[in-house]
């Protein structure tokens, strides 16, 4: 089996909050869009994406470089819930 090629690898990570955790951007929305007659809307989430480019890399390696910086920078475990995938090229 030929070695993977290493290139551009676009990982994207969603940070959430876990269900029960606070959501007061969300609160805000959903309250503000209920004002404003969108009442098919019962219930509103937020999320943060990154989009993480890696550089000569594999996707293997930039999965797990997308998952140190999950663990060091970008997310609370207590809190988040996080997905992390590659992008298509």
């Amino acid at each position: 089996m030929p070695p993977a090629s290493k290139s551009h690898v676009t990982m994207e990570v969603r940070v959430e909050l876990k269900p029960g955790v606070l959501d007061a951007e969300a609160g805000s929305v959903e309250k503000s869009l209920g004002l404003l007659g969108f009442a098919s809307v019962p219930h509103v989430r937020t999320a943060r994406i990154y989009d993480l480019v890696f550089d000569g890399v594999t996707e293997r390696e930039a999965q797990q470089l997308a998952q140190e910086a999950v663990d060091r920078l970008l997310a609370n475990p207590v809190v988040h819930q996080v997905s992390v995938r590659a992008l298509p090229a």
